[in-house]
């Protein structure tokens, strides 16, 4: 079992609970606060419609606490609209006016309409203000009970800062260079995962995602692109594309090798890849000869960084249990074994390298660990190596102060694949062809390419 102590630091004030804390942080400010000059809010809340800056005010309290430096007074005039008026039109209005004025948004905050379905505006204010004006946003439930409040804000906080560019918090091991191969040479981790549509439909495509770490040596801070691709196809396919160009005809590649470009150029030397849950054993041998194939193909010709090939598996049915429940330095609040309980054989591959971690608290019922399997290992890592790397990149979660249940670079590219998943339900409903008819599978080769997201969103970790 791996232990948590001395793991994280948060501006050299963080606290790392352990025993009945679960391995909870509490960092008492962010290790690097976020500037916020440029922001507004806009409120399509009913009950909110005489208290929204009174929230957004302490909001904003919160974020300049835990150490942002935010502008106290929005830059454009905060506003308020009825739920039944166009979304489309009040952020086009709220763009044009800061773009008249010169202070273009680095913040939009929303605070969403009343009612228990807010999937819809949710999806189409992402949609809008990612793909079409460039502003980062973060949405705001409007019904948050007050003992929850102080909480809520602090989440919000967490998500704003890296929004905006900041670091919440990092490993210390990564500070003094500790952790095992990543901190002896300059290294990439990255994340991958694709979204499929749900059961039944038949004509929608997959929604495919990666990220980069972009901080060597913290790897804290993760960029990452989408792109559709064919109805249930689970060979990611944003890795390596050719495209040519209409006019010249030179044929050129993206993918990865946009990741790689937009790192810093001495961190092509180490590739630590985690590709996340829904790849089955039996697709393990077509994912690995597909994928590595097309890392190659966007890698420098000059130079072929060693990969590590990782896929992390959740849907299993894995249970680890401490031998003596009521020995309660051996288990957290919940009864659960602690985090940081490996199990690397007896359950695990007779030849292969694999192991079950357990990185998160339960708070109730059975924690379920998290399998992970290397199918591919240039770098040579030990068990106890890799086993602990992937430990600590548990604690770096950027949503929350406590260690997470999969490792962040996977769960980053879920929620960028998930988040696109709103680009493509909006374009088919604003295009008229809703999930009403069902076609057949065979014509799923020509699937609806993504919209772009802009360059400046891109820039920070707006899935978040």
């Amino acid at each position: 079992m791996w232990g948590a102590a001395g793991l994280l630091e948060a501006s050299g004030e963080g606290v790392v609970g352990g025993g009945d804390s679960g391995g909870r942080v509490v960092p008492r400010k962010m290790v690097n606060g976020g500037r916020v000059d440029f922001w507004t809010c806009v409120n399509f809340s009913l009950k909110y419609k005489n208290m929204y800056k009174a929230f957004c005010k302490e909001l904003v309290e919160t974020c300049n606490n835990k150490g942002m430096e935010f502008r106290e007074t929005a830059s454009i005039e905060m506003c308020s609209a009825a739920p039944t008026d166009s979304i489309n039109q009040t952020l086009l209005k709220i763009y044009r006016k800061s773009a008249d004025e010169n202070r273009p948004l680095q913040l939009l905050i929303v605070i969403l309409p009343d009612g228990p379905d807010q999937t819809g505006p949710y999806g189409k204010i992402k949609r809008i203000c990612e793909t079409e004006l460039g502003i980062v946003s973060q949405c705001c439930k409007p019904d948050i009970p007050s003992e929850y409040r102080k909480q809520y804000f602090e989440n919000l906080a967490l998500k704003i800062n890296v929004k905006v560019g900041g670091r919440n918090t990092v490993l210390n091991d990564a500070i003094q260079k500790k952790i095992p191969l990543v901190t002896d040479k300059p290294t990439i981790i990255f994340g991958a995962d694709v979204s499929h549509p749900q059961p039944g439909e038949d004509s929608s495509s997959s929604i495919a995602a990666v990220v980069a770490s972009m901080d060597w040596p913290e790897i804290t801070k993760y960029r990452g692109i989408v792109s559709a691709q064919p109805h249930r196809e689970e060979i990611i396919q944003v890795f390596y594309k050719t495209t040519k160009h209409p006019v010249t005809g030179i044929v050129a590649h993206d993918g990865n090798c946009f990741l790689l470009s937009t790192s810093q150029p001495t961190n092509k030397n180490l590739l630590g890849l985690f590709s996340t849950d829904g790849v089955s054993e039996g697709q393990f041998s077509q994912v690995l000869l597909h994928e590595m194939d097309a890392i190659r193909k966007a890698s420098d010709k000059e130079y072929l960084p060693p990969v590590t090939f990782v896929v992390v598996q959740k849907r299993h049915h894995t249970r680890l249990f401490p031998t003596n429940h009521n020995d309660r330095s051996k288990t957290d609040k919940s009864r659960n074994a602690l985090p940081g309980t490996v199990v690397d054989s007896k359950i695990c591959h007779p030849t292969q390298f694999d192991f079950y971690l357990k990185s998160h608290a339960g708070n109730q019922g059975t924690g379920k660990p998290t399998h992970y399997h290397v199918l591919y290992d240039e770098n040579r890592f030990s068990a106890d190596s890799l086993q602990t790397l992937t430990y600590n990149l548990c604690y770096t979660c950027a949503r929350c102060t406590r260690s997470v249940s999969i490792v962040p670079p996977a769960y980053y590219a879920h929620l960028a694949a998930f988040r696109a998943r709103h680009y493509v339900e909006e374009e088919m409903s604003v295009g008229g062809s809703t999930g009403g008819s069902r076609k057949p599978k065979e014509q799923n080769a020509q699937f609806r390419p993504l919209p772009s997201i802009k360059d400046n969103v891109k820039e920070v970790m707006f899935y978040c």
